[in-house]
């Protein structure tokens, strides 16, 4: 539903990642040149648009951000403006949109930095910049915890959460249950097939899990 943070949970092998590239638009949801599903995003069906414009439409954030660096790129702002390039976006918009971004996620003091020189937290961060750079009616996440520390995990939730709370519809693909909690719906798959889709109606805060977690001093 638009506006709601849904969480896609399963086990390796129940059909996951497979669901996310269709709606991300990478898998057409065709087979002998017949349309045999749809995947409709603010009216339109994926399948009907090019590959540009179903990326401007599902912002794409995945496990290992560092696999989705353009090598061309030499630094943090041009990740980030990487999509509105492909978009024809002018280059004073591109600028503006950038700096409006990097704000929301806190990451201004990285925009001169090499991609290459963050951590994974600053890296998924820039990585979450990235996606919503477009200003995309949806924000796809495989996985984007599963490769990062507790405390890590937490932050990304915690922005993802903010995110959902300022109206922006979030797809949230994982194996880990745990992330339900924190979901305001949740979907789960077993070998391909929905067998759970309800509503939580006592979503944690990503926030209060943060701040009881112990010092990474201590």
């Amino acid at each position: 539903p638009r506006g709601s943070i849904t969480g896609t949970v399963g086990a390796s092998g129940a059909g996951k990642t497979t669901l996310a590239k269709v709606i991300a638009g990478f898998i057409p949801q065709v087979e002998g040149g017949e349309l045999t599903g749809s995947a409709t995003v603010d009216g339109r069906n994926l399948a009907e648009l090019s590959l540009v414009e179903a990326v401007s439409k599902v912002g794409l954030v995945i496990q290992n951000p560092f696999n989705q660096i353009s090598g061309a790129r030499y630094t943090v702002r041009g990740e980030i403006a990487f999509g509105l390039e492909n978009l024809g976006t002018p280059r004073d918009q591109m600028a503006a949109r950038v700096d409006e971004v990097a704000a929301l996620l806190r990451i201004t003091d990285l925009l001169d930095r090499s991609p290459y020189a963050l951590s994974g937290g600053q890296m998924q961060r820039v990585a979450i910049a990235r996606a919503l750079v477009n200003d995309p009616a949806v924000i796809l996440a495989d996985e984007a915890t599963g490769n990062l520390d507790t405390r890590t995990s937490f932050e990304v939730l915690v922005l993802f959460q903010q995110l959902h709370a300022a109206g922006r519809t979030i797809i949230f693909v994982t194996h880990n249950p745990d992330i339900a909690h924190y979901a305001s719906r949740n979907i789960e798959l077993r070998d391909g097939r929905i067998i759970r889709n309800e509503v939580n109606d006592h979503i944690l805060s990503a926030a209060e899990g943060l701040a009881a977690l112990p010092d990474r001093k201590s």
